[in-house]
């Protein structure tokens, strides 16, 4: 049997299981929040991990080859939005967030489901840039190699991102001492 992996620096090489451990949880988020399905997001995350296994390229640490993932995954889910127009229904969307929600709790879930629909009906840009940010603890050199934006231009869609935000949670009744 085969051995497939990625040389990730000096002589490392990660195996596909762990890759798919790591980094397939995340992927599928980041992608379910652009395209708004689960089992495309999974698809496309399939698609990117299979185009980083072809191209057989050799990263200097994991942060670059995190980073290239990412990046490999916004491109997919871009092309997919430019050919496949629709809407999708929420609750697919809903159910990738919410996967590591074990406490069960009643007022917490109605909090985050309303600052997901909130976090919905933010702009694309804005809601990647949270995304990469806060949910999968990016830096901002790292945001602006994903983005393929400028750092300033990063920080200016993080600050504009975070007052929209606010202000849709606060129409909805949130304040930050509920977050």
């Amino acid at each position: 049997m085969a051995q497939f992996g990625i040389k990730i620096g000096f002589g490392e090489v990660a195996s596909l299981e762990t890759i798919i451990r790591t980094y397939s949880d995340p992927l599928v988020r980041f992608a379910c929040s652009f395209v708004g399905s689960e089992s495309v997001a999974e698809e496309l995350m399939e698609d990117a991990l299979a185009d980083v296994l072809i191209r057989d390229r050799k990263f200097n640490d994991e942060a670059h080859f995190k980073a290239y993932l990412y990046k490999a995954i916004r491109h997919r889910c871009l092309n997919y939005l430019r050919f496949h127009r629709k809407n999708v229904p929420l609750e697919d969307v809903e159910a990738v967030l919410s996967a590591g929600d074990l406490e069960g709790d009643a007022i917490k879930k109605e909090r985050d489901r309303a600052v997901f629909a909130c976090l919905q009906e933010l702009p694309l840009q804005y809601r990647q840039v949270l995304m990469l940010t806060y949910f999968d603890g990016f830096t901002p050199d790292e945001v602006c190699a994903i983005m393929s934006r400028s750092k300033k231009q990063v920080y200016n869609l993080l600050a504009r991102a975070k007052t929209s935000l606010k202000s849709l949670l606060e129409k909805v009744g949130i304040t930050y001492e509920d977050i």
